[in-house]
């Protein structure tokens, strides 16, 4: 009858050992046991190809270390540039005057002294006043721009001024400045030799006057001749 300890055993035919040196030659069994699974598992996946993952190897136990080398590369992240898709800001300062509640001529001449362009459009209610504005007073606009003006009544009634003989340039600006819109038959040089509506005819804010410039026309008037 034993107490159950085996270590200091022998097998036939080897020499007599001391306990410890039994016991390492187990330990060192054990070891080759293990790496011979490693390696067999990591063949078994080379076998597979491309299927699959990698078996995950094993744990080299905490006393292992990382050499730098051996690390992962820091993922570096550059950001991409920056567009910028908003206009440029204003720089001149420039914007829509206070018309709103101003005759709609004080209003078309402050935006002139402005070198902005104007259009008036008239509404069905009563006054002269402007209602509102596109843009609206205060708001950012560059040189040209053209304001539209909504006044609050209807368009005036005018008079056709006598244009006949003027520089056709000047006549153009009296036409504007009248509240008519010029429009040119036969170019911008010369002076006018004809133009419609004729003088002292009666007409409204915003109607167009053609004229003739250059030539002297059969019909001074400026009206079609009509075909027989």
């Amino acid at each position: 009858m034993t107490d159950g300890i085996t270590g200091g055993e022998t097998y036939p035919g080897e020499p007599a050992t001391d306990g410890p040196g039994r016991l390492t030659k187990a330990l060192g069994a054990g070891l080759a046991v293990a790496l011979l699974a490693t390696i067999g598992a990591t063949g078994g996946w080379l076998l597979a190809g491309d299927e699959g993952t990698p078996p995950a190897p094993p744990d080299a136990g905490a006393g292992a270390r990382v050499t730098p080398s051996e690390a992962s590369p820091p993922t570096v992240r550059t950001p991409a540039p920056t567009h910028r898709t908003s206009a440029p800001a204003q720089a001149s300062g420039l914007t829509v005057p206070p018309v709103v509640g101003t005759d709609f001529e004080d209003a078309r001449d402050e935006l002139r002294d402005r070198r902005l362009g104007w259009r008036l459009v008239f509404g069905t209610g009563t006054g002269r006043q402007v209602a509102r504005s596109t843009p609206p007073p205060g708001a950012p606009v560059s040189r040209g721009t053209t304001v539209t003006l909504y006044v609050a009544g209807p368009a005036p009634t005018l008079t056709v001024p006598d244009l006949l003989g003027d520089d056709c340039d000047d006549a153009a600006d009296e036409l504007v400045d009248e509240g008519f819109y010029p429009r040119y038959r036969t170019g911008r040089k010369g002076t006018v030799t004809a133009q419609h509506p004729g003088p002292d005819t009666p007409a409204s804010w915003n109607d167009e006057v053609a004229l003739t410039c250059g030539d002297e026309p059969s019909d001074p008037t400026g009206e079609p001749t009509p075909t027989p």
